[in-house]
Formats: C-alpha cells, sequence, structure tokens
C-alpha cells in the first residue's frame, strides 16, 4: 500500500504536547533531554538534506539517517554510548508515539525501532576520598555570598547525594532543619523521597538561609539573579573549586569531579559504613536494589578487606606448556 507525504512538525509538536505532557506528565528533565535530541536531529537532517526543520516529512527521517546521526554524535561531538544510548531512547519513544498514529508508516517506523542500543564497557563509579571532600568543601572563600553558597552547596551534595537536577531545584520549603531534619525532593518517575540531614549540614544550611534571599526567595541555591543554578553554573563553580582544593589535596588534580561524583561518594560513605544495600537504594532514589551493586564493585580497600580473611593457597606454580603445535597457536592469539 502506497505511503502519503506527511509534514513532520506537527507529529513531533503532538508527541511533545499530547504525548509526553499530557498523557505521560513527563517530568520536566525528561522533557529538556527529549527537546535537546530532536534540536541535534533536525539541525543534522537540515545540514544533510539542505531542508529546513519545518519542511521536513517524516519519510525523511529514516533509519541510514538516525544511524549516520548516532554516528555523528560518537565522532564528532565525541558522545559516550551512554549518552549515545539517551538520544536513542528518545527517538525510539517518538517512533513508538507514530506507530499508534501512523499504521501506514509502519515499515518504516519498524526500521528505527530495530536500530539496537549499543554495548559498552560498564566502568567502575569513580568517588571521593574523605580528605578529597574535606578539600573540597574548605575551597569556597566564606567571606563571599558566592563562596557561602558554594559551601553549602557542595555540603548538601556531599552528604545526601542528590542528583544534579534534585540539587538545583531544591527550594527552602524542601528543607527541614528541625527534629527529623531532611530535604525532600522529587526524583526520577516522579518519585518523592525525604533524605535526612546531619548535624554539621544542618548548622551549614541554618547559616545559609539567614543570608537575605534573592529573586523570589524560593530557591535554595541561587545564581546572582536568584533564579535556579544551570548545569553550566554547576560546572563552572566545580571545577574553580576543585582547582583550588588542588593545591591543597593534589590527587584531585586527576580526578573529575562531578555533582554525580559527589553522589557516588555519598552512597561509599554509606556502605563503608555498614549500611544495608536495600537503604541504600531508598536514599539515593533507585529503582532497584540491584542498582547499587556498582558501588560493592568500586572500592578495593573492602576488597583487600574480604581477602585478608581467606587462607592462602600453597599450591606449586607450574606453566602450562600444550603439547600440540595447532592448540600452542590458539592459546597464543
Amino acid at each position: 500500500m502506497k505511503t502519503t507525504t506527511l509534514s513532520l512538525a506537527p507529529l513531533l509538536e503532538q508527541f511533545f504536547t499530547q504525548r509526553l505532557m499530557q498523557q505521560r506528565q513527563a517530568s520536566p528533565h525528561t522533557i529538556s533531554s527529549y527537546r535537546d535530541t530532536f534540536r541535534l536531529l533536525l539541525k543534522f537532517a537540515q545540514e544533510r538534506l539542505h531542508t529546513p526543520p519545518a519542511l521536513l516529512t517524516l519519510e525523511a527521517i529514516d533509519a541510514p539517517l538516525i544511524a549516520a546521526f548516532l554516528d555523528h554524535l560518537e565522532k564528532h561531538r565525541g558522545l559516550s554510548a551512554r549518552s549515545r544510548n539517551l538520544r536513542l531512547t528518545a527517538i525510539h519513544s517518538f517512533f513508538r508515539y507514530a506507530a499508534f498514529e501512523l499504521p501506514d508508516h509502519a515499515a518504516q517506523i519498524q526500521r528505527v525501532l530495530a536500530i539496537p542500543n549499543k554495548r559498552f564497557t560498564r566502568r567502575q563509579v569513580h568517588f571521593l576520598a574523605r580528605p578529597e571532600v574535606e578539600a573540597l568543601l574548605d575551597a569556597p572563600d566564606q567571606r563571599t555570598w558566592f563562596g557561602r553558597r558554594d559551601h553549602a552547596f557542595l555540603q548538601v551534595a556531599a552528604q545526601t547525594g542528590l542528583r544534579l537536577s534534585e540539587m538545583t531545584g531544591l527550594t527552602r520549603n524542601d528543607v527541614t532543619l528541625s527534629t527529623g531534619a531532611h530535604v525532600r525532593v522529587i526524583g526520577k518517575g516522579r518519585k518523592e523521597r525525604c533524605v535526612p540531614l546531619a548535624k554539621h549540614t544542618v548548622a551549614v544550611l541554618k547559616a545559609w538561609l539567614r543570608e537575605p534571599p534573592r529573586g523570589d526567595g524560593q530557591v535554595l541555591f541561587p545564581n546572582a539573579r536568584g533564579t535556579r543554578l544551570s548545569p553550566d553554573g554547576v560546572h563552572y563553580l566545580l571545577v574553580r573549586h576543585v582547582q583550588a582544593a588542588a593545591k591543597v589535596c593534589p590527587s584531585l588534580k586527576d580526578k573529575r569531579v562531578t555533582v554525580h561524583c559527589l553522589r557516588h561518594t555519598a552512597a561509599m560513605d554509606l556502605l563503608q559504613a555498614g549500611v544495608d544495600r536495600s537503604v541504600i537504594a531508598l536514599w539515593l532514589g533507585h529503582e532497584s536494589v540491584d542498582t547499587t551493586q556498582i558501588y560493592l564493585e568500586a572500592t578495593l580497600a573492602m576488597k583487600e578487606k574480604a581477602l585478608g580473611k581467606t587462607k592462602s593457597l600453597n599450591g606449586k606454580f607450574k606453566r602450562y606448556q600444550p603439547g600440540d603445535k595447532l592448540l600452542g597457536f590458539l592459546n597464543n592469539l
């Protein structure tokens, strides 16, 4: 059956307004991530097809174009396989929506949906040692407003393990500093959770909340204009303070410190303190306890401690020598 040419623009607009916002009630983080994916895809298609995004047809966004786009992201924009897969997830979501709306285009849609995620090596998580955390917390100049803000931001991030979007989205109303001090956040999947605050973190936040509010006074860690910190703003303050802290703690020079690194650090602190994995999963807002397994694999100190409890094997060492030339060839491959 012959399919009709269809404009991409109205279908993509319906996907965002009806599917994501109304039906799924996707979080702002998901919407912005999907938005960025399609902005990149449309710009790539415009350069390849010499057609403005508003005039593109659905037929033009076929599997070969999308495969070329994903390859472009890796080779020319430096995206990791994990980030590449996140972009593909957004594209798949749109084409699954298109499959219901446009059954006549099933063949093209199935070819796009058949594009697989790329496999990648799951690396060990990176976290900071206690001296590195202390050097980082001491780095901001607390004689200035920005320094006091950054110190409070880093203290909360390192102790609670909140995600970047959760940290920048905190408001003053999300913080309880009385008995049972905690912060309340809405995490991935719109799951609400409360994370307890340590006594020192409470003291830091009490001092910070005495600062004159900026903007509408709602954002807990605002920028100079009183609005939410952007990811770039957080990256800037981290780079600046890591550079200062590295002068005191040289091991920080070789580490890439992000909010997610501080999240891993908080998880490792809990794990090394003997906290059960299920509690850590609830603390971090993980969907499954299995996600917390990565922290068990991250620290060499815990593995060495386990090794110390075992008995040494006293078997004699002897190198195996194959007696057949063909087996020797295969063993040397």
